[in-house]
């Protein structure tokens, strides 16, 4: 298929619906949101447009976010990542389809598991891991906070694509949020470090090191600083994003 590979980025976070805990299970919303190749060889013409967002349209990317560990902790069942179209741009340089999808399960408040959507491929176009596998990961754990309440995952929104110049330094800041509100928020590289990572669970695939090895990340506000070499390419930058209850735990390096 002339545009086999797909795939251009994505976000998983959770929030509970009520933060106090109250007997031994909890409900929990799951958002999903995930940019595609508009023209993907698998999606049915005439291709998206400003129609599908207004109407809502199902992208029809049957799959789906599965448990990848610890999952005997909890009672999660695989959700689908069929999903509503929130954008869609013609742009050749974009030609992208995004959706999102928000799901709520109970669960038990054991729960301490490693989610994630795992396949392949991503778009050709790419600086390092054009083809190559994707995995969006996110650690949902449901044990109580030291203040006695059910914690919240950081969140973030971000654009298929960013259009930076070539051979110029770029600095480029990566919007961080949490409702829990008192939280020191930390951002990190993705890694496929699976034996020591928090994740346990190979966090990027393809795409780990997607920026030229010369980029510079500052973790306390998701500060990127780099030069990209090449032009007309693209750079995938796979990161994760960590919640702190204070600045102790934060040095420990204990989300």
């Amino acid at each position: 298929m002339i545009h086999g590979a797909h795939f251009r980025g994505g976000i998983i976070s959770w929030r509970p619906l009520n933060s106090t805990p109250s007997g031994n299970y909890a409900k929990i919303q799951i958002h999903q949101r995930y940019f595609w190749n508009r023209r993907w060889g698998s999606f049915s013409t005439p291709y998206c447009d400003e129609s599908d967002v207004a109407t809502q349209t199902l992208i029809p990317v049957n799959s789906l976010m599965t448990c990848l560990q610890n999952c005997s902790s909890s009672n999660y069942s695989s959700l689908s990542t069929k999903m509503t179209s929130t954008d869609c741009d013609a742009n050749v340089l974009i030609d992208s389809w995004a959706g999102e999808r928000y799901d709520t399960l109970t669960l038990r408040l054991t729960t301490s598991i490693t989610i994630g959507f795992v396949s392949n491929a991503w778009f050709n176009s790419l600086y390092i891991g054009g083809g190559g596998g994707w995995s969006i990961v996110n650690r949902l754990n449901l044990g109580l906070r030291p203040d006695g309440y059910i914690n919240t995952s950081p969140v973030t929104n971000t654009l298929p694509v960013v259009f930076v110049p070539v051979n110029t330094q770029t600095v480029h800041i990566v919007q961080m949020a949490d409702n829990d509100a008192t939280d020191i928020l930390k951002c990190r590289w993705s890694n496929s470090a699976s034996t020591t990572n928090y994740n346990r669970e190979d966090e990027c695939d393809g795409v780990c090191s997607g920026l030229p090895n010369s980029t510079v990340l500052f973790q306390s506000n998701c500060t990127l600083v780099f030069t990209l070499p090449i032009t007309s390419l693209y750079y995938a930058c796979a990161l994760q994003i960590e919640d702190y209850y204070d600045s102790s735990s934060a040095e420990k390096k204990t989300p």
